[in-house]
């Protein structure tokens, strides 16, 4: 069986089974995309490309800064315990 990240990183199975706290975000770490609330230039997707070259694999970035083929999504992945989406007070 493959390990996951979580496994890799020992944080595996440190998040609540319980799915009101995961609502509440209660879990650790947090995944940042370009176009939403956190990240919500689209155009920074373009930064992305120029590091991580995805054409390698096949994803283009379009004019619009949309990827192509259409179901591919890029994110930023952060497992600090203290990542949030936004911080309310």
């Amino acid at each position: 069986m493959a390990r996951t990240d979580a496994q890799e990183l020992g944080i595996a199975g440190a998040d609540s089974p319980d799915l009101e706290r995961i609502f509440r975000q209660e879990y650790r770490g947090s995944r940042y995309s370009f176009g939403y609330p956190a990240c919500p230039n689209l155009e920074d997707q373009a930064k992305l490309f120029t590091l991580l070259e995805p054409e390698r694999i096949g994803v283009e970035l379009s004019q619009e800064f949309q990827l192509d083929p259409e179901q591919s999504t890029s994110a930023i992945v952060v497992h600090h315990p203290e990542a949030k989406y936004f911080n309310v007070t």
